[in-house]
């Protein structure tokens, strides 16, 4: 009976925990649609493939995996003025916790237009809006309790049977974002935006007699890329969210070294190294190594809150891959970069 109540209890407290904070990514710049809907068709090409991977906390086993692999492209940009831009892309997102007790699956479809606001289109406003099909499944078979542990581990068997019994719910969701961005040259960009996460406030039910609200998620982001050199960039960004009474803010940067010239070389080569914060948690190493179309980052969250004591000071490590398809000798309106 007493891991009953605890499996209620910890139902509950999963549930809570999820009105307080959605999953985030420290590379949250390597994660546009996750970031910002009006990201959706900004950059320079023709389709652009986004994933990204993150295990927090990789001293407790399986404690938490979260992955998302994402596909935008423009839409008629034959058919509309060039300053301007559309686009539309597809989202797939899955957040499991307690070795897999708790998953969540989520998928989006998402759109932004972007409005040329000079002769040159090199200054934009944008909007964009998100809708997302939201699954969430509680299995307590993956559970285990204090009473299934033996001197050779865990036995698989507990005093209480749960049987093949599944909480599952599932609801709409909707997102939207603004986003401006501006340019002096090919050579920079820079970017402002803001995004709210559950506008519609969804309900997940469990059951008939209990239900929780998914508070929305509001963040402030912005960021940019100029030249320092002539083989160097610096890359910046920085975000605020807030969702209920838990917040995050991050800021950094990364320096881009060119190890060929991107005019004179048909597959040109970039390393980076950096990192970011996220203040009161985490410091957050970055490295980077680009490949033509093809960028590849990883960063491993060291942390500096009180929590660092149980995490061994080991906070999470992070991998995303970004692919950006373009025809020869592209050369669009310059755009954000992740």
């Amino acid at each position: 009976m007493r891991n009953i109540f605890l499996f209620v209890f910890f139902v509950m407290g999963a549930t809570k925990a999820v009105q307080a904070q959605d999953p985030h990514f420290s590379q949250f710049f390597s994660s546009p649609l996750t970031l910002n809907p009006a990201f959706t068709g900004k950059f320079d090409g023709t389709m652009r493939i986004a994933g990204n991977y993150r295990n927090q906390w990789p001293t407790i086993n399986r404690a938490y995996q979260t992955g998302t692999v994402s596909v935008d492209f423009p839409l008629m940009k034959k058919l509309i003025d060039f300053r301007d831009t559309w686009g539309a892309g597809l989202m797939g997102y899955t957040d499991k916790s307690a070795d897999g007790a708790v998953s969540f699956n989520y998928v989006s479809l998402s759109t932004a237009f972007h409005k040329g606001l000079d002769e040159d289109g090199y200054k934009q406003i944008g909007v964009g809006l998100q809708g997302t099909y939201s699954n969430m499944l509680i299995n307590p078979s993956n559970l285990k309790f204090e009473d299934q542990l033996t001197p050779l581990g865990f036995t698989g068997v507990t005093s209480e049977t749960f049987g093949n019994t599944t909480l599952k719910t599932s609801y709409f969701d909707l997102n939207a974002g603004l986003l401006y961005t501006t340019s002096s040259s090919d050579k920079n960009n820079l970017y402002a935006g803001v995004s709210l996460y559950h506008i519609n406030r969804p309900r997940q039910n469990f059951n008939s007699g209990a239900f929780y609200l998914v508070n929305p998620r509001a963040t402030f982001h912005a960021g940019g890329y100029f030249a320092t050199g002539d083989m160097t960039t610096l890359h910046i960004s920085a975000l605020y969210s807030t969702q209920a009474k838990a917040h995050e803010t991050l800021i950094g940067a990364a320096l881009q070294f060119a190890a060929t010239s991107a005019e004179t070389s048909e597959n040109p080569v970039s390393f980076y190294a950096g990192s970011w914060v996220r203040l009161g948690d985490a410091l957050i190493p970055y490295v980077g190594l680009e490949f033509n179309n093809l960028r590849f980052g990883m960063t491993y969250d060291i942390n500096t809150s009180d929590l660092k004591t149980a995490s061994q000071s080991r906070g999470g490590v992070e991998i995303s891959l970004i692919y950006i398809a373009k025809p020869p000798g592209s050369k669009g309106i310059p755009c954000p970069k992740f």
